[in-house]
């Protein structure tokens, strides 16, 4: 058993052993079917927390031959597939953390030569009887000659794969030294029965080309078979909170809405620590991708301020995620941030819209504390008071919300300005902030009827609250926005919802520099 050839199963050992254990072994079966085939070759990108080294310490303890890990798998999913015993502790791995040989700045300079020192030194210690093998040789030179000598294969396990793009971002030397090192060490090679590399983000790429291309690639924005594997299921979470003190509607409200192929997906981290210790609030510890988040937000790319707002609102944002270079340095549009920030995990992708958004509210918190800052204006001030005016809309108090957007247009004068419609919506999102508490995300130009509304809120199930259809004016008349809804028939759509409907019209009027607001009760037919 060595450190990095044949390892042991202590990591695995400590995940089985834990308080709370979720049984994620059914990725083996997989794993196993693309042994020695073209889809050796696999990438997993996931936001930090999200299982992915317990996943690869799995791999370990049931590929290697440095331990015996047959009474860990006991009782799992993965020992009742057919392809279990075949492969049960029968490889040659290497266990790889990239981010164990990048601790200080001169690590970075060297780390790849002590990738190679550390592993060939194992490899001399496991294959005595391979000849031509010293500490000096090249680690894919050593690898051919053990397979040429013996017949022998290797499975490779990399975690934090992608560490030297976060920790090296605007150097590029280091990179593509590294890059070079790994396309080397995988392309063409007969040693390889599989290569499995975790990290944050997925591969680099050099224009529109990856930097290697022999990967499969299973990532935040196309996890394909990968998707139930990294994270917990909604069912999974559901059965976490069988026989504890913690409720089903509360996690899901703080930490459901990842999408990955449709499917509902939780930090699993933050699941674990709320219903060991029975408390739902942020468990996103800060960490270099905070640090992230602040800088690119508050860089303001190609208005990312007020696409932050939007989405801080409820609302969605269409993106390209198509040309994001895969680093975190080389930014030529706000997709390319956008497409990053949802790398990270502050954002979550449907893939069949094109868009991202905010998943939940631990990440909502996150955002919150990026704005929480005195360049963001009153923005905090803002989404304070909303609560104030949607209590206003619900009792019909017209004076109340157009005043209540006049505030909140204030405070927010210096990042909204205000020279179009968009920005209204930006301040309608902001003013009804307080909604998500009773109302399901916004839909923005909803269509129904004859055209589309701007804004409209839907109840969530068993909340007892009128719906709203909110249509918005430029210099025109309040008035004339109700008369729109109405005309146009905006509530068609929503006419099978058995509660009442409030139609909302808001106007600005650029030169009076004033808000009016009218509001009238839906009289179903």
């Amino acid at each position: 058993m060595g450190i990095y050839v044949n390892p042991g199963n202590t990591a695995f050992k400590e995940a089985v052993n834990s308080q709370i254990y979720v049984d994620k072994s059914e990725l083996i079966s997989y794993v196993n079917s693309v042994l020695n085939t073209k889809q050796k070759n696999i990438c997993v990108s996931r936001p930090r927390r999200f299982g992915k080294t317990m996943a690869a310490d799995m791999l370990a303890a049931y590929y290697s031959k440095g331990c015996d890990s047959s009474g860990l798998f006991f009782g799992l999913k993965a020992s009742c597939q057919e392809s279990f015993p075949a492969h049960l502790n029968q490889h040659n791995v290497i266990r790889l953390d990239i981010q164990r040989f990048l601790e200080t700045e001169d690590d970075r300079k060297h780390f790849i030569h002590e990738i190679e020192k550390n592993v060939v030194r194992e490899l001399i210690e496991t294959f005595p009887e391979c000849t031509g093998l010293d500490t000096c040789t090249r680690l894919k030179t050593a690898l051919d000659q053990i397979f040429n000598q013996t017949a022998q294969q290797f499975i490779f396990i990399i975690d934090e794969w992608d560490c030297v793009f976060r920790f090296q971002k605007n150097n590029q030397e280091i990179q593509e030294k590294y890059l070079n090192f790994l396309r080397g060490l995988f392309k063409g090679s007969d040693y390889t029965a599989l290569a499995y590399m975790t990290g944050i983000l997925p591969i680099k790429k050099y224009g529109e080309h990856s930097a290697i291309n022999i990967f499969d690639e299973y990532s935040m924005i196309d996890p394909a078979e990968l998707s139930g594997f990294f994270g917990f299921t909604e069912k999974e979470v559901q059965g976490l909170c069988s026989g504890r003190n913690v409720k089903f509607s509360q996690l899901q409200r703080w930490y459901d809405g990842y999408l990955l192929n449709n499917s509902h997906i939780y930090n699993p981290k933050s699941v674990v620590d709320a219903v060991r210790r029975g408390r739902v609030k942020s468990y996103w510890t800060g960490t270099e991708t905070y640090e992230a988040l602040k800088f690119y937000i508050n860089m303001d790319f190609d208005g990312m301020k007020e696409t932050i707002i939007q989405m801080l609102g409820g609302a969605r944002c269409k993106i390209n995620t198509r040309k994001f270079q895969n680093d975190m340095a080389t930014f030529s549009t706000k997709d390319d941030i956008l497409t990053l920030l949802l790398h990270l995990g502050y954002l979550t992708f449907d893939e069949d819209t094109d868009e991202v958004f905010i998943p939940n509210q631990e990440i909502i918190q996150e955002f919150l504390n990026v704005v929480d800052e005195p360049h963001w204006g009153g923005l905090m001030q803002a989404l304070n008071h909303s609560k104030t005016l949607l209590d206003s809309t619900w009792a019909l108090d017209e004076n109340a919300v157009a005043e209540g957007m006049a505030k909140i247009h204030s405070e927010t004068a210096s990042l909204l300005k205000y020279n179009n419609e968009n920005s209204l919506t930006c301040t309608i999102l902001i003013a009804y902030y307080s909604a998500k508490a009773y109302y399901l995300n916004p839909i923005m130009e909803l269509p129904s009827g004859k055209g589309f509304a701007d804004v409209v809120y839907l109840p969530k199930r068993n909340i007892n609250r009128p719906a709203l259809v909110i249509e918005l004016k430029w210099n025109k008349s309040a008035q004339g926005a109700i008369r729109q809804i109405k005309d146009k028939q905006y509530t068609s759509w929503i006419e099978s919802y058995t509660g009442d409907i409030l139609l909302v019209g808001i106007h600005y009027h650029t030169k009076k520099k004033k808000h009016e607001c009218v509001i009238e009760k839906y009289i179903k037919i």
